[in-house]
């Protein structure tokens, strides 16, 4: 059996009081203090997540931004250098084998940002796809390279940063003010107050370089930021310091998950697998289908979804939630099954999302739940459930 890992803010979690739990073979805090207050300090203040958990990958080399388009669902190729975008990783199927982030750090470098939990299988199914994606280029000779210039041979290179860096999060309305403020850290790109949403700067801390990008997984404004494992819990410090006259406040995977629920964001291993589509869940955007090649492309096109389940928010009255994995009703017909589900903390209702029947699947339906052998009411409701104002 494998130990569990940390990261190198464990002393510092343990110092705050936290309860931990295994996520993806990290332990990792779900809360220090009450999940409601966690959660509510990230919609009117600002909270601070440990997310150094999550799984890094740098794809550089020549090839990089075409070895993209073919890797992943999106068209990265033309993204400028200081933006970001989410895609899908596919399987040949169509599948989804995890969603992540990429940024584009240069004409001919990218960092990939992918879920704790398919660290193996992200990472694996990268290095496989750059020595297909080789063969494709020996087969069909040189290719245009995109805002590329740099010579060498045409195959792109994978590396796997995950075990060298930290990743901070601050997220909520106040997270400008407190990144801005946090001593040591000084930004050496583009200023925070002229970054866009799904862009990054570069900064240093310490003297060190930090990437700080305005992503997030909450709903809300925020940054996530990129840093050496050497001075993660220097910047931490930092940051809870520059935080306390807004009420910065320590936050665990329990609020982070409320959080994202309300902002109508997918959960791989809830709303996101191997057995569902893009499209099933509201992702077919993401999905470049007009791309020459990539993989998951046949796939998809052979995969009839007439039938196939949706994803849909749900709403309903009382106290009692529905969770994951619970059954969805139409009258006497099982329509569908909950991927995710809770209390909402901002909206004081049950939420759900639930991947149903497209005969239920529209807004306005009325549907019930069954929460542990009682139905409850429900709604199928537009995503997402909260939105910020802007």
């Amino acid at each position: 059996m494998t130990e569990p890992r940390y990261t190198p803010l464990r002393e510092r979690h343990e110092a705050l009081g936290a309860s931990f739990t295994d996520f993806g073979g990290w332990m990792m805090p779900v809360r220090y203090t009450s999940d409601l207050a966690e959660h509510q300090a990230v919609r009117t203040g600002a909270g601070l997540f440990d997310i150094s958990h999550m799984a890094e990958f740098v794809v550089s080399g020549g090839p990089a931004a075409p070895f993209l388009d073919y890797a992943l669902a999106g068209r990265l190729s033309t993204m400028k250098v200081g933006k970001a975008k989410y895609s899908l990783l596919l399987d040949e199927r169509g599948g989804i084998i995890d969603d992540l982030i990429v940024y584009r750090l240069g004409d001919d470098r990218f960092l990939i940002i992918a879920n704790a939990g398919n660290h193996d299988v992200v990472a694996a199914a990268l290095r496989e796809r750059a020595g297909q994606y080789a063969e494709h280029l020996a087969e069909t000779g040189p290719v245009a390279v995109p805002l590329s210039t740099a010579p060498g041979p045409q195959i792109a290179s994978v590396t796997d940063i995950t075990d060298k860096f930290s990743l901070i999060a601050v997220q909520g309305p106040r997270a400008e003010e407190i990144v801005t403020t946090i001593t040591g850290l000084e930004v050496t790109g583009v200023a925070l107050d002229e970054l866009g949403y799904y862009a990054w700067s570069s900064a240093e801390f310490l003297g060190s370089p930090v990437l700080i990008a305005r992503t997030g997984y909450t709903g809300e404004d925020g940054f996530e930021l990129l840093v050496a494992n050497e001075l993660a819990a220097q910047l931490w410090d930092a940051a809870l310091a520059a935080g306390e006259p807004f009420n910065l406040t320590p936050a665990g995977l329990a609020a982070r998950d409320t959080l994202r629920l309300e902002a109508g964001m997918p959960l791989y291993g809830h709303e996101l697998s191997l057995e569902t589509a893009p499209a099933q869940v509201g992702l077919g955007r993401v999905v470049v289908a007009d791309k020459e090649l990539f993989v998951g492309k046949d796939g998809l096109s052979a995969r009839d979804l007439t039938d196939a389940p949706v994803l849909v928010g749900l709403v309903a009255e009382g106290r009692r939630a529905g969770r994951a994995d619970y059954d969805v009703y139409a009258g006497e017909e099982k329509v569908g099954v909950i991927t995710s589900g809770a209390l909402s903390p901002t909206l004081g209702h049950p939420i759900a999302m639930a991947l149903v029947s497209p005969s239920a699947s529209a807004v306005g339906t009325a549907l019930e739940l069954d929460v542990r052998g009682t139905r409850i009411p429900a709604t199928v409701t537009a995503l997402p459930f909260y939105r910020r104002n802007s």
